[in-house]
């Protein structure tokens, strides 16, 4: 089904959404934490639904990775959340470390990012609240077709890295403090390698995943990136997959809203209205279909209500 059509579909249901997000954003006792599925009427109506009322604050301050934004989804996210309830979303596309800056600094008022150490260590130093499991997808090792370092048929990240070092081949890293970038450098140390920081051969752009491909797909390097940000990229890169399916690669996305009593000028109420969208039963098959029509698989698993994905 293409994007306008499922974004179209998913409008019509998103009425009464505007009242659920509404009492979790309020914060009421008698809200659920998790926004019930919405029920599709049972027959047409020729009705006009109403307009959602007005948030006292309608600006909404998403912090987030490079990946939801390059991958298209917040495209497709954004808009039907606007509509549904009547805030207007301001994106900060940025890696997930410096959204958690944001976060720190009451800059943002809601949090969609992927580096769990990272976001566990947010929400314990009190900046955080609700920390809450949205989707999952996976990361890649890419490089040039004639692979150099001989990456084709290694079963293991561990293998992989130890082949980049002897060999010296060209690696691009995002090298921007983002999940991408913390993921990356974890893959080094697992194999028991310090980070090639400073090398001839090691290449960091301090961009994000898109800009990152860019000058890996230029200089015909090596890189790790995300599966929606490469199948968004299809046809702007000819880097092939390597390598895939080491569950160290797992790739976790949570969203969070800034705590209140640390950060009381932000806007919890349209954070937590974010987020309860976001988590929704309608939003969560959005999530779960967006990228089958054009790439014949999704590019996010969606995760709400379900145990934490992990490796396995």
């Amino acid at each position: 089904m293409p994007r306008t059509s499922i974004a179209a579909r998913a409008l019509t249901a998103f009425g009464a959404l505007a009242v659920a997000v509404a009492l979790v954003a309020c914060g009421s006792d008698s809200a659920p934490e998790v926004t019930p599925a919405i029920m599709a009427p049972t027959a047409p109506s020729t009705a006009t639904a109403a307009p959602p009322p007005k948030p006292a604050r309608t600006e909404v301050i998403l912090a987030t990775t490079t990946s939801t934004q390059d991958s298209g989804l917040l495209d497709l996210l954004v808009p039907a959340f606007q509509k549904a309830t009547g805030y207007q979303v301001k994106v900060v596309a940025v890696g997930s470390g410096a959204a958690m800056q944001m976060g720190e600094r009451g800059d943002a008022d809601v949090l969609l990012v992927h580096s769990p150490a990272a976001e566990e260590k947010f929400v314990a130093d009190g900046f955080g609240i609700e920390r809450t499991l949205v989707m999952h997808n996976d990361f890649v090792m890419i490089g040039p077709a004639g692979d150099p370092a001989g990456l084709k048929g290694v079963k293991t990240v561990a293998e992989a890295m130890k082949k980049l070092a002897d060999k010296k081949a060209t690696f691009v890293s995002r090298g921007d403090n983002s999940g991408t970038d913390f993921l990356e450098k974890n893959l080094w140390k697992s194999a028991g390698l310090t980070t090639p920081k400073g090398q001839s051969w090691y290449l960091e752009t301090g961009q994000g995943m898109g800009a990152t491909l860019t000058v890996a797909r230029e200089k015909q390097a090596y890189t790790v990136t995300d599966r929606a940000t490469f199948l968004a990229f299809t046809g702007k890169s000819d880097l092939p997959i390597l390598l895939e399916g080491d569950p160290a690669l797992l790739n976790v996305y949570h969203v969070i809203v800034p705590n209140p009593a640390k950060l009381p000028k932000t806007n919890t109420e349209g954070g937590r209205a974010f987020k309860a969208f976001l988590i929704s039963a309608d939003v969560q098959k959005l999530i779960g279909e967006f990228g089958k029509e054009k790439y014949g698989r999704p590019l996010f698993f969606a995760d709400a209500g379900k145990p934490e994905p992990t490796a396995r």
